[in-house]
């Protein structure tokens, strides 16, 4: 392959240093807005929807967080292909604005006494936007952070993307915890559980600021300089793209499970209250999110696949124990989702650099948009409300076995997958 002469210098450690702290600032942002929706979904629920029937308007508000993840492979292919085409750093702004916009609307739309159903479909819309946003948030994120890693440190560098994460989830919780407990319950849900979102929405500008002066990926750089490149032969791509999508299945289910469901269980089917719920909740992602760069160094040196397996076999073998151990004591919700999620941080750690490292260049966010983003729809997005619905339907044992079985899916993807710790991205 000839490479033109006019491709810009490689960046420097300390720039691509600079660009990873830009790049999870805005991560961070991103993520706690949509977590906030999870944090709030009980005070949604009874704002948005009809009081009269608070089981269903749970639901409802369950059904609308889905349908935000349902958006995102769209938002996955259409901007991955965008920052295939025009570069990570362009997608990474945009993505960054319109989910500011999408917060925004959320902290100043009208209630369903005020306006009835348009209220429900307003915040539909919002999600909607915020999903189809996050995709494309997510996919480049991933492929960015994974381009500028040393590719002897890529498994530590891009547990970042994953920090995020569990760092917006943190945030969302936090501030969930401080104005459940200084707010009376009748002041969150007329105007408290709007906190976050109008937040969300001036916090972006600060992203947005950091993220103007990142550098683009050297390694996309030196993919559109090339003047000749070889055909990808569409079984490969298919193949790599259902491995992945089987190896994110168990992850992500299990991650919103203990993560986005875990707290409104506590609160809605043990009686935990829900400021002793959000804070057990914010001491276990800590605890979780500080593991992530260790696990990730420890990829680095054994491989992804041994982080595969070790999920697959941990969650198949703990999910419905931990579950159970759960009351009304908030310590018994500490243990249990601190448990789960040491487990779930394990492959979380590496879905960066596992997923930048199984496609090429020219396709690498497209690819990662679609079949990340799929997955995490379909059993990632699903999981609040598919076990709302079985408890309601006194099934609560089902969603138990439908983890394990898609923690045995992990595993079995992560047997057919390649090792692929250390290889060079432009060779891929």
């Amino acid at each position: 392959m000839t490479v033109s002469s006019s491709a810009p210098p490689a960046p420097t450690l300390a720039s691509r240093k600079k660009s990873l702290l830009a790049s999870a600032v805005g991560n961070v942002l991103e993520w706690y807005e949509w977590s906030a929706y999870a944090v709030f979904a009980p005070f949604i629920a009874a704002a948005m929807f009809d009081k009269g029937d608070p089981v269903s308007a749970l639901l409802s508000t369950l059904a609308v967080f889905a349908v935000g993840f349902l958006m995102r492979p769209l938002g996955g292919i259409v901007f991955g292909r965008i920052a295939d085409k025009r570069g990570r750093k362009f997608v990474l702004v945009t993505t960054m604005l319109t989910m500011a916009a999408g917060s925004l609307l959320i902290g100043i739309m009208p209630t369903y006494a005020a306006v009835g159903a348009w209220a429900s479909v307003l915040l539909l819309l919002a999600r909607v936007m915020q999903g189809f946003a996050h995709g494309g948030e997510s996919a480049t994120a991933y492929s960015y952070v994974g381009e500028i890693a040393p590719a002897n440190r890529r498994g530590m560098w891009g547990s970042v993307a994953f920090i995020a994460i569990f760092g917006g989830s943190v945030i969302a919780y936090s501030l969930g915890g401080v104005i459940t407990s200084t707010l009376s319950e009748s002041a969150v849900g007329q105007w408290g559980w709007r906190i976050p979102f109008l937040l969300g929405a001036v916090l972006a500008l600060v992203a947005l600021y950091l993220r103007r002066s990142m550098d683009e990926s050297d390694v996309f750089h030196g993919e559109q300089a090339a003047t000749e490149a070889t055909p990808i032969p569409r079984r490969t791509v298919v193949r790599a793209i259902v491995l992945m999508i089987g190896m994110t299945s168990g992850i992500t289910a299990a991650h919103y499970t203990w993560t986005s469901y875990v707290s409104t269980y506590a609160i809605t089917q043990k009686g935990m209250n829900p400021d002793t719920a959000y804070w057990m909740l914010v001491i276990a992602q800590v605890i979780a999110l500080i593991s992530l760069p260790f696990f990730g160094r420890l990829s680095d040196s054994i491989g992804r696949r041994p982080m595969l397996a070790a999920f697959a076999v941990g969650m198949f073998a703990l999910q419905v124990p931990l579950t159970m151990m759960i009351t009304d004591d908030g310590w018994t919700l500490l243990l249990a989702t601190t448990a789960a999620l040491l487990v779930v941080a394990a492959p979380a750690s590496i879905l960066s650099s596992t997923l930048s490292e199984s496609f090429p260049t020219r396709l690498r966010t497209q690819a990662i948009g679609f079949a990340y983003s799929f997955s995490v729809a379909v059993f990632g997005g699903t999981a609040p409300y598919l076990n709302q619905l079985l408890l309601n339907l006194d099934l609560g044992w089902v969603f138990g076995v439908y983890i394990m079985a898609l923690a045995a899916l992990t595993g079995v993807a992560a047997w057919f997958m390649k090792e692929t710790k250390g290889v060079a991205l432009a060779d891929v």
